[in-house]
């Protein structure tokens, strides 16, 4: 109804069956290093051994470029192909599909935004990536983003989710297209724990009270503030904050900075007619057992369904 609020981000998600299943598989967020290289193991535990689904989407961020794409088609070889890919420096989203499955799609389009922040031997860049499909006749456009750091900064990285959903495909806009019907964004948000040190956050981490830090999840918070991601849905946060990690390891940052935990890493989706298509979402959960990151990937598998 015109002028009626969307629902925000902790939505409730109908459990259905589905036509199409997505699994949408985030956010490797790998160390500044020359030397790094992203190992074929790390991506074969990411995108797991279950096969059951259409449309993989996997967005990396400080991620190296030269050999993702090759490495994910080798791992997925067997079941899935590459249907598109859109990459902005170490900002990377790849799109798969099931063998020969390039016949059901009607449209593929890719678009990028740059917000600046390059640097380092990893060329940091901060900003979005985006692909546009219609695959089985659904309408999806899946945006893999890296926001501005630090506690601080949560005004910015309201302004950049802004701007990215005002600027992708924009060039490409028609008055007479259909709109997308599903929109996902997956990758480093960036958004902090606020009002919390980092001491009594680890101890409530401990002692498994997660629910007592999600009051205190920026994310969340400007949601309920309408200021951002109006009209979309997250799974529950019931798993640990996914950032920051001693690299190697599963202990939260040690370094001089002890940062306080965070869940900067994100999966988010909004359907634009709920009683056109409803969603089930199965899993959404970190890879606890990849260590080459200081994050934790996390990964969501939803399913979609057009409804009758």
């Amino acid at each position: 109804m015109k002028g009626e609020k969307k629902q925000h981000i902790r939505c409730k998600i109908k459990s259905i069956s589905a036509d199409i299943s997505i699994l949408i598989t985030i956010s490797l967020v790998y160390i500044l290093s020359s030397s790094f290289k992203v190992s074929y193991e790390d991506l074969v535990e990411l995108v797991g051994s279950n096969r059951r689904f259409d449309l993989l989407a996997v967005g990396l961020q400080e991620a190296p470029r030269n050999n993702v794409a090759r490495l994910l088609q080798d791992a997925l070889v067997e079941t899935h192909d590459l249907l598109g890919k859109a990459i902005m420096q170490s900002l990377q989203l790849y799109v798969f599909g099931p063998k020969k499955s390039d016949l059901l799609i009607k449209e593929l389009k890719v678009d990028k935004h740059s917000m600046g922040g390059c640097g380092g031997m990893m060329r940091r860049k901060k900003g979005a990536v985006a692909i546009r499909i219609n695959y089985k006749g659904f309408r999806m456009v899946f945006i893999t983003c890296y926001l501005s750091a630090h506690a601080r900064n949560v005004e910015e990285r309201n302004s950049e989710c802004r701007h990215i959903s005002h600027s992708l495909f924009a060039k490409y806009w028609n008055p007479y297209a259909r709109p997308a019907q599903i929109t996902i964004w997956l990758g480093d948000l960036n958004y902090r724990l606020q009002g919390i040190d980092t001491h009594p956050a680890r101890t409530l981490i401990q002692r498994n009270l997660l629910r007592l830090l999600t009051s205190k999840d920026q994310l969340l918070q400007e949601a309920q503030r309408w200021q951002i991601f109006n009209g979309y849905c997250e799974g529950t946060l019931t798993f640990k904050p996914t950032y920051k990690f001693n690299i190697g390891s599963s202990n939260y940052d040690t370094s001089y900075k002890v940062r306080v935990p965070s869940w900067t890493d994100r999966i988010l989706f909004k359907i634009e007619d709920p009683d056109e298509i409803s969603a089930s979402l199965h899993c959404y959960e970190p890879v606890d057992d990849i260590y080459s990151s200081d994050h934790k990937p996390v990964r969501a598998h939803i399913c979609f369904k057009l409804s009758k």
